[in-house]
């Protein structure tokens, strides 16, 4: 976005991975600095070490990198800040705050909690020095206000997440047949293999849906879980083999196909092939699949809490449930049983995305907030 409006960009980050990336970063200047940092303390502490390799990060930047630089975007660990404001020529920061860090894990005991009193303390305090603060939805922006108290004089302004629709349309889809056989109702879900995001949730509507269809009906009808993996994120592997026990437990493993990440080419030829999103998070920020869906023409059935409230169109661009099986089967049910609204929802939708999420409103606005800084 900044980069079509004349800036010059440059990510700096502890570890980046081409292989393992967002196909747009590869067109951009990545740096990468602390990657020898550990991620955690023998699986513990990654919320601490998160700290320490953006604090290392930010301090390489100023006194090692050799960079001139007018402005600081900072994205979701704020505990970079302070030490960028160390630069003798103060440059203004910044920050992009998808969710408070702090409400992002448990506290199942009191070690856990007293470990994490000093984290969130830093978080508020080194939230609160950016010079600009934005959030991804008014969503979030409520929480922020409920959870950073001493920041109650603050309004975040929303920016909303954007599309970038042209990598859509450069992008040739793959040829899937060989993994995804083909079937009339090619119901989809993307997400991370992480437990918040309870994609146990399809399985278990798809299970339900069984029970709401004809046997012709049912054996037109295929999930297909795709989903982030990272083998070093112990999470992912674990809940992998959780997700597909429990597709085994109830019977419909011969109507699920589990997929460990894939590529930008595979991702289009999926949104191309369904007939609908299932997107079953909780209370997610923003949430950036469902506009993919909608600009793929695809219908969501989303939850109905979250950033969905503000993407979704309920009855338009697709169905806001609450997060229950019977609920989500329900709308899987309307969408096999009316091949319209496939058509009539999915039109609705790239509407909606072209209107409200489009990367114009999104560089426009980003744009704007620098120059302010920079003035």
């Amino acid at each position: 976005a900044l980069q079509s409006r004349g800036c010059r960009v440059q990510i700096w980050t502890a570890h980046y991975d081409p292989a393992r990336c967002f196909a747009e970063t590869r067109g951009l200047s990545v740096r990468r600095a602390g990657g020898w940092l550990p991620r955690s303390l023998w699986g513990r502490g990654h919320a601490l070490c998160a700290a320490v390799r953006m604090a290392f990060v930010a301090l390489y930047v100023l006194l090692l990198s050799g960079e001139q630089v007018d402005a600081f975007v900072c994205d979701q660990v704020s505990a970079c800040i302070p030490v960028l404001r160390l630069a003798r020529t103060h440059k203004k920061v910044l920050f992009y705050c998808h969710f408070p860090d702090q409400l992002l894990t448990q506290r199942e005991s009191l070690l856990k909690r007293i470990y994490r009193l000093p984290l969130d303390w830093l978080e508020e305090y080194t939230t609160g020095m950016a010079d600009c603060i934005v959030v991804n939805s008014h969503f979030t922006a409520s929480v922020f206000k409920d959870t950073f108290k001493s920041l109650s004089h603050i309004n975040p302004d929303v920016l909303y997440p954007s599309l970038n629709a042209s990598s859509f349309e450069r992008v040739v889809p793959e040829d899937m047949a060989d993994l995804i056989p083909k079937k009339k109702f090619l119901f989809l879900s993307i997400n991370r293999y992480e437990r918040k995001k309870d994609l146990a949730l399809a399985l278990e509507a798809l299970h339900e849906l069984r029970g709401r269809l004809d046997s012709h009906e049912w054996n037109e009808v295929l999930l297909v879980m795709a989903g982030g993996y990272d083998k070093r994120v112990l999470e992912n592997v674990e809940h992998y083999e959780e997700l597909k026990r429990l597709a085994a437990k109830l019977s419909i493993n011969d109507h699920v196909i589990f997929l460990r990440s894939f590529s930008d080419e595979q991702k289009i030829s999926l949104y191309s092939n369904s007939v609908c999103v299932l997107y079953t998070p909780s209370n997610e920020h923003f949430g950036i699949v469902p506009l993919e869906a909608m600009y793929m023409r695809c219908p969501v059935i989303a939850v109905n809490s979250g950033g969905p409230l503000e993407s979704v169109l309920h009855n338009v661009t697709g169905f806001l449930c609450d997060p229950l099986p019977t609920q989500f089967s329900e709308a899987m049910e309307k969408i096999v049983s009316d091949p319209l609204l496939k058509d009539t929802m999915g039109a609705a939708g790239r509407a909606r995305v072209m209107e409200k999420f489009s990367s114009e409103a999104f560089t426009e606005q980003l744009y704007q907030y620098i120059c302010r800084l920079t003035q």
